[in-house]
């Protein structure tokens, strides 16, 4: 960027387990022409990646700031720890840093949430059909990448509201005595067998430990190669495979049944994203239908996935627009 004029830009983060992605935005629309994309591998903290991008763009006191953070945030929205990463975000600090006069922290599901209605066209598949959705109805995102969470939108006469949520560390559902085995197998090793636990990229190595583990082969290998070794056909890969997607299947199905999305459920992250080919083969459909003598309310809840790896930052934009504009 070459103009230097305060106030004239916004800042948008996207912070994940592995990943930082920032840009810029001008009037709540996202420049996609200023996304950059950093490694969280071997830095100390976030504040070095914005001065180096500021610099970069060659911006600096800026209108404001919107972070989205892959863990926890403060209640009273000034803060944030990071889950996967020992990375602490203080609204003080990115104030200082930027020069934003309005800085909001949320949780990178909420970004996610607050993007549904503003991503470009083509921007999700259709994984899932569902009943035809009134206006207003709620909607889900749901995260698969370094972490597992979810996020409910509802519309409400005020704005919309995307409710902060911390699922990914709930319990790993448990339907039959190979779930459990799964279950008592990912305890041994963390003392607490959570949704994340197996449903994240690491989750997906420790699945395929479990599954080789049960030929007598046990194999700990990098995600990277069981998803190779799947897509070249393997056995144990396709079983690791398969059984990952019936419990992604099944874990999001839960969330359907608590939040009621009939607008529509959004599973979004870069493992969500690279199982998208697998969802229909390996039985998606069939694990988060079956809910007993709720499944027929199942067929109701329509399944996408978001493609656009920058849908959180255009979620950051549109809300700190809607936060400025109310002050």
């Amino acid at each position: 960027m070459t103009d230097m004029t305060p106030d004239r830009y916004t800042l948008l983060a996207d912070i994940g387990g592995t990943n930082t992605r920032v840009a810029l935005a001008e009037g709540g629309r996202l420049l996609p022409q200023t996304i950059a994309r950093f490694a969280n591998a071997g830095r100390a903290s976030f504040y070095p990646i914005l001065s180096e991008y500021m610099a970069k763009e060659g911006v600096h006191d800026l209108a404001g700031a919107c972070i989205a953070v892959a863990g926890p945030v403060s209640a009273a929205g000034d803060s944030a720890e990071m889950t996967n990463l020992s990375w602490v975000i203080e609204a003080d600090e990115v104030a200082r840093v930027t020069g934003a006069e309005t800085v909001a922290i949320l949780n990178d599901l909420q970004a996610q949430g607050h993007a549904l209605g503003h991503l470009p066209e083509g921007a999700t598949r259709t994984l899932i059909e569902g009943a035809p959705a009134e206006a207003g109805a709620s909607r889900l995102v749901v995260g698969v990448g370094t972490g597992f969470n979810a996020a409910p939108v509802h519309e409400a006469p005020g704005g919309r509201i995307v409710a902060a949520s911390e699922c990914g560390h709930a319990a790993l559902p448990v339907q039959d005595a190979r779930d459990m085995a799964l279950m008592e197998f990912v305890h041994s090793a963390h003392g607490f067998a959570a949704v994340e636990d197996v449903l994240s990229g690491r989750g997906f190595e420790r699945v395929h430990a479990f599954v080789t583990s049960e030929a007598g082969a046990r194999a700990d290998i990098p995600a990277a190669r069981i998803m190779a070794a799947m897509q070249a056909g393997d056995p144990l890969a396709q079983a690791t495979g398969r059984l990952f997607v019936r419990m992604l299947g099944m874990a999001v199905g839960d969330l359907a049944l608590i939040h009621l999305p009939f607008g529509g459920l959004y599973l979004c992250g870069g493992v969500a994203r690279a199982f998208t080919p697998w969802l229909d083969q390996f039985g998606f459909a069939e694990a988060f239908r079956a809910k007993g003598r709720f499944s027929v309310l199942m067929t109701e809840f329509p399944v996408q996935v978001i493609e656009d790896d920058y849908a959180a930052l255009t979620g950051c934009a549109t809300y700190l627009q809607a936060l400025r504009g109310r002050k």
